[in-house]
């Protein structure tokens, strides 16, 4: 961030917000804050709530500019980063919230067709060179990893503590709860961010748990921008539709679904998203009692 050019013309600061980590983290930042002579201030604080909802949600609060950017330690932003994100909001005002192209650095090569489910597992957004709305109605949304916001959207219409704030979820939840307050969710092309994904990101246990995690969110994430009357209709619809996907899916790749860790991924998601609704409705049993 440093490194960064182009905004000369731009307030704007660093927030690092350390979620209760038990690193050097602190030592290292207020270090670093000793020798700090640019231009645009770096300020650390510390939020005793682990977990990145409470993380995000502290730097909203922290923040002192109309925009929020959330880069995560893993990512690199090209050097014009903060100033296309600055452009990007001036030329599209109703934009709630948008992300930008998210480039992997692998730290070892990736299996064979990884790339079908990058996007979907580890935060890989290459969508092109034009920017355009994204769908939420069909779970179109941009990544956590380099997602910007509008302050005064988020604190209008983001609940303080999300409904999923442990592992996988509150990205694509942060932009339903914005759409469904009327913003738009765009795609921004000029803006690149480098994703360093270590090796063990590349495991296959680790992997196809998160897409079992990510498929068991499809009816909750769903559910969030859908009228009360339409709910029982979803209900099935994403259940019926996640078994379809499965069994099609699975006569597919019969041959090479135990040696293709993509379509071994992509089955767990498809099954993954079937049991979704029956996901969906303990916790909202679990809820009211």
């Amino acid at each position: 961030m440093r490194s960064q050019k182009g905004t000369e013309n731009i307030t704007w600061e660093i927030i690092v917000v350390d979620n209760n980590s038990n690193d050097q983290t602190a030592n290292i930042i207020q270090e670093i804050i000793t020798s700090w002579h640019e231009l645009f201030p770096l300020r650390y604080i510390f939020e005793k709530q682990q977990g990145i909802a409470f993380a995000r949600q502290r730097g909203i609060e922290e923040s002192q500019g109309e925009l929020v950017a959330f880069i995560d330690d893993d990512n690199f932003p090209d050097e014009n980063w903060v100033l296309q994100a600055y452009l990007f909001a001036k030329e599209h005002p109703k934009a709630g919230s948008y992300g930008g192209q998210i480039h992997a650095n692998y730290q070892v090569e990736p299996p064979q067709n990884f790339k079908r489910v990058e996007h979907l597992l580890l935060a890989i957004r290459e969508s092109g060179d034009q920017p355009f709305l994204f769908c939420p109605e069909r779970l179109q949304l941009p990544c956590g990893a380099g997602l910007v916001v509008r302050k005064k959207a988020w604190l209008d219409h983001v609940p303080s503590q999300l409904m999923n704030i442990g592992r996988g979820g509150n990205d694509y939840e942060i932009s339903l709860h914005l759409y469904q307050g009327g913003w738009e969710i765009w795609y921004n092309p000029k803006m690149h961010l480098d994703h360093y994904i270590p090796s063990k990101r590349l495991d296959k246990k680790y992997l196809l748990s998160l897409a079992s995690l990510y498929g068991s969110k499809s009816c909750e994430f769903r559910m969030l921008i859908t009228s009360t009357w339409e709910k029982p209709l979803v209900f099935f619809k994403v259940m019926f539709g996640g078994i379809k996907r499965s069994i099609k899916h699975q006569i597919q790749h019969s041959k090479d679904i135990k040696i293709d860790l993509a379509a071994a991924c992509e089955l767990e998601f498809f099954r993954a998203s079937a049991i979704s609704p029956f996901y969906f409705l303990k916790k909202a049993i679990f809820k009211k009692s």
